[in-house]
């Protein structure tokens, strides 16, 4: 009887926790209980402009402004035992300069009185100023489109009543001319009624409303018109509270962004996927211009597509007026969505690369925007 032979295979070679986090683009510092700095990787020397020979042992105060929001944040963390998150932090000194940045902290997980400090730059914290000059710019088509619509629109019916006048006192082959008055006419029209939407309006409609029922309402339109030979995927998180808003308009925002999404597609590409993901993110909060107290926006939701990607030289410009790709295109879509986001008290940005561009939308919920305890969600989401 032969003996059996069993082929071991050979035993992997894992990398040391500490080659691991060395490698980490992103800067990690490590503070005892004393707020003195016990660790950090690479790229938080770089960071911090010092060796770890020079930095370990300094208290985080001395390298930071004291009225800092992040020394706060370290003592939250550290008090609730949880992991924290503060967005749109300006740190500027003599030592590293000026950054706008974003930073996780998060107790370590053998010793809670150590926390552990994640330094991101140009995250969605770092774009919100861009982001508000983007809804500045949209504000700023208020004016030019009220004065317009009395201003332009007037003169546009009587060209277009004039030239419907000419057509009947002239000859059937001359007549080529005077319809493309009137449709170019009718194009402009169209035009200056789609730049009415940036005008002032009334208050928004707020109610609470369950974004779940939005976001199915937007899928179900997709799925039976624009994106029906698309695969669409819903991933929600079912406990998330209401949002205190107006039902109709979230479902313009969600619709714009997935219509976008799906126009955005490769003609003909492989797999044309949008996922639309919801989350609720506890302790972000964003530091906005122009707001004296941090926003709470924990509800967040993302459309995401594997198309082309957005063109570099657009993505400074992607929510300003008249900025589009398509060429029947007017380029409002986004900067209405832009003045919608805005005006329920949340923020909106993107990142994208080919065959992966990922809109982000964060809200507030009820209890932000009202004071009342988080109601429980009327329904589920559900994966679809």
């Amino acid at each position: 009887m032969s003996a059996k032979i069993r082929l071991v295979p050979p035993p992997i070679s894992r990398p040391s926790s500490d080659s691991v986090i060395d490698s980490l683009p992103e800067p990690v510092i490590v503070v005892d209980a004393g707020s003195n700095i016990s660790y950090l990787n690479n790229a938080a020397q770089t960071f911090l402009q010092g060796s770890e020979a020079v930095l370990a042992g300094m208290n985080l105060q001395d390298l930071i402004p004291q009225d800092s929001p992040i020394l706060t944040m370290v003592d939250r963390a550290r008090r609730a035992n949880a992991s924290m998150t503060v967005h749109g932090v300006r740190l500027t000194t003599p030592r590293i300069g000026n950054h706008t940045i974003s930073v996780d902290a998060a107790p370590l997980l053998d010793d809670p009185e150590s926390i552990v400090l994640t330094v991101k730059e140009h995250s969605i914290a770092g774009k919100i100023d861009h982001a508000m000059a983007q809804q500045g710019a949209v504000r700023s088509v208020t004016a030019l489109a009220a004065m317009l619509a009395h201003e332009v629109k007037n003169p546009l019916s009587g060209i277009r009543g004039a030239a419907q006048l000419i057509e009947t006192m002239i000859p059937a082959e001359d007549r080529q001319l005077t319809k493309l008055i009137t449709e170019e006419t009718d194009r402009i029209v169209k035009l200056l009624n789609g730049m009415e939407i940036f005008s002032d309006r009334p208050q928004l409609d707020r109610s609470p409303v369950n974004i779940h029922e939005v976001l199915d309402r937007v899928l179900a339109i997709a799925r039976n018109g624009f994106a029906q030979n698309m695969r669409l995927i819903a991933d929600f998180d079912p406990s998330l509270p209401p949002i205190y808003g107006d039902h109709d308009q979230l479902i313009q925002i969600f619709l714009n962004l997935v219509k976008n999404a799906a126009e955005a597609m490769v003609p003909n590409g492989p797999d044309p996927e949008i996922v639309v993901t919801t989350a609720y993110k506890h302790g972000v909060r964003l530091a906005v211009p122009g707001k004296e107290s941090r926003m709470h926006l924990p509800l967040v939701v993302t459309i995401r597509d594997n198309g082309g990607g957005i063109p570099d030289d657009l993505r400074p410009h992607l929510f300003d007026p008249f900025i589009t790709t398509k060429s029947n295109g007017t380029g409002l879509g986004l900067a209405l969505v832009a003045k919608l986001v805005s005006e329920h008290g949340g923020v909106i940005d993107f990142e994208s690369k080919p065959r992966r561009t990922v809109f982000t939308v964060m809200l507030p919920v009820l209890r932000d925007m009202v004071g009342s305890e988080k109601p429980k969600p009327k329904k589920k989401g559900a994966r679809g």
